[in-house]
């Protein structure tokens, strides 16, 4: 049988009902699963696959200098409503600003005038990265850890902290609307597995072991050309359908995001569980995931380089503990 009749079979057979659902998704992450296989004490997961060969050929994809950001400002406009988990837009405050200057509060020091800020928000609310121990999976999360490893004063084992020197290497931008000729999915469009290597072969991009994967919906576009977050944030969404754990694990993928709030397509394309690709890819698969990332300029950019490789670097905060980080990521040309 070939791939993509193989592929074809898969997606005209997703279960419909919960029992199935649960039993397909439990066949899944056991067939994904890499506990052990960088070793019991192993906290990068899948990032393994970026080796030192990789990154330096990542680096040779530097040619023009041109750099593009993918992501979005850190404000009290971001797409948070406070509606799941208590996820808030970031409070940005002065601590001390040019009014304090001017009031005399600092005469005290010779010469040299401040000014500082701080901010409170939640660390998931913008561009991030969900760290390994952000899903738990039957009570466990990447590499057999229990649910004791995450307390109030955070996690102890697979902590955002403990991939600070990277998710750094080649990225890999899927347009998928652009494969389609649309401006952008609509809420509850999925993509599976088939659609992903066509998308990757129409742009002329072959995919390598160690890729950082971006996947792009449209879905930002879409919410600027209302003028409204609407339900962006845990909303009906288009997005990754489960089918596409194929695809993501086959390939050795590194790390994947794309610009919708939770990477999967909502509501998920199979019945009884929720966001299941975080359950196959990210606890039993060890792949870090991304999400809202801005991919609008980076999509432009892409198509006026004539190609869908880049050096991209997107390190998270090394935040002690944390289950995920704020990022600001970089792909260069």
């Amino acid at each position: 049988m070939t791939e993509i009749q193989d592929g074809v079979n898969r997606r005209a057979s997703l279960p419909t009902t919960e029992d199935d659902s649960i039993a397909f998704v439990d066949d899944l992450c056991l067939r994904y699963r890499n506990w052990g296989r960088w070793g019991d004490d192993d906290q990068r997961g899948t990032l393994n696959f970026i080796t030192p060969e990789v990154l330096a050929s990542a680096a040779r994809l530097i040619t023009s200098g041109r750099v593009v950001s993918c992501g979005l400002p850190f404000n009290s406009e971001g797409p948070q409503s406070g509606g799941f988990g208590g996820r808030t837009n970031p409070v940005h405050s002065m601590l001390q600003d040019g009014g304090d200057i001017a009031l005399g509060a600092q005469d005290n020091i010779p010469l040299l005038r401040y000014t500082d800020d701080a901010v409170s928000m939640p660390l998931q609310c913008g561009t991030q990265w969900d760290a390994l121990a952000h899903i738990f999976y039957r009570g466990k999360m990447y590499n057999g850890h229990g649910l004791d490893r995450v307390t109030s004063t955070g996690a102890t084992v697979n902590s955002i902290d403990q991939i600070a020197d990277g998710i750094v290497g080649r990225g890999v931008l899927l347009d998928i609307p652009r494969h389609r000729g649309i401006s952008w999915l609509e809420a509850g469009d999925a993509i599976d597995d088939i659609e992903l290597a066509e998308c990757a072969a129409a742009q002329g991009v072959e995919i390598r072991s160690g890729d950082i994967v971006l996947v792009r919906t449209g879905q930002i576009a879409q919410v600027r050309s209302t003028g409204s977050w609407g339900q962006y944030d845990s909303g009906p969404a288009p997005g990754l359908g489960v089918s596409a754990a194929h695809w993501f694990a086959s390939n050795e993928i590194a790390a994947l995001a794309t610009d919708t709030w939770g990477a999967e397509v909502l509501p998920n394309d199979i019945p009884g569980v929720f966001q299941p690709l975080h359950l196959i890819l990210l606890v039993n698969a060890g792949m870090t995931i991304g999400e809202i990332f801005d991919l609008e300029g980076l999509a432009v950019a892409c198509q006026e380089e004539g190609r869908y490789d880049f050096f991209f670097s997107a390190p998270p905060l090394p935040i002690t503990g944390a289950v995920g980080s704020p990022i600001n990521p970089l792909a260069v040309f």
